[in-house]
């Protein structure tokens, strides 16, 4: 399993911000059942290959949990964001590591991501976040909505985080596997939507 936060104190961890603006930011999380922050080493090599796609980016992140990821992209240059997640301590924690950081550009909402994705979207993303809670069969329903409802403006990014192989999500043929790799029992890829 992944490498757990820094503990603190009162059920509460840390995660570190890597790169960009808020670069070495020490914030906390809530301690929850299945809240697993990704890794510093996976956020590195995930933002490494993103790197040349994030400035001025759009950002979902549908299951947020800690928002280690969410954060990690506002710092690196997204322009906007919509976190979700129905966590309520994690979403107003989420909420409270914004304002710290002072950021404006980010919506995080307390919201199913199937019941979100599964309306018709009003405006596209160029990164979407897909690490939900394992063993629960979330990630296929979530990446067949992003693609039947438009939530993906053209030659997106799909980051996704499984307890399985890449090879067998069964992710939308408009998708090609960009990178992958595997830490532990978590794979992680990241997939574009073909032109």
């Amino acid at each position: 399993m992944a490498k757990t936060p820094q503990a603190t104190h009162n059920g509460t961890s840390q995660i570190r911000i890597i790169g960009g603006e808020w670069r070495s930011r020490k914030l906390t999380v809530p301690d929850g059942p299945g809240l697993r922050p990704t890794p510093d080493r996976v956020r590195e090599t995930l933002f490494n290959w993103l790197a040349s796609y994030i400035g001025g980016a759009r950002v979902l992140d549908a299951f947020t949990g800690s928002g280690a990821l969410f954060l990690e992209a506002l710092s690196r240059g997204a322009s906007s964001g919509i976190a979700l997640d129905l966590h309520t301590p994690a979403i107003n924690n989420l909420r409270r590591n914004l304002e710290i950081l002072q950021c404006d550009s980010a919506e995080v909402l307390g919201a199913d991501a199937l019941e979100y994705l599964s309306q018709p979207a009003t405006q596209g993303f160029d990164i979407v976040l897909l690490d939900p809670p394992f063993h629960q069969n979330l990630l296929l329903n979530s990446c067949q909505l992003l693609e039947a409802n438009n939530w993906l403006n053209e030659r997106a990014w799909i980051y996704t985080e499984s307890e399985q192989a890449p090879s067998s999500l069964g992710v939308p043929n408009t998708w090609r596997l960009h990178r992958e790799k595997h830490t532990g029992q978590v794979h992680y890829a990241l997939w574009q939507k073909l032109a």
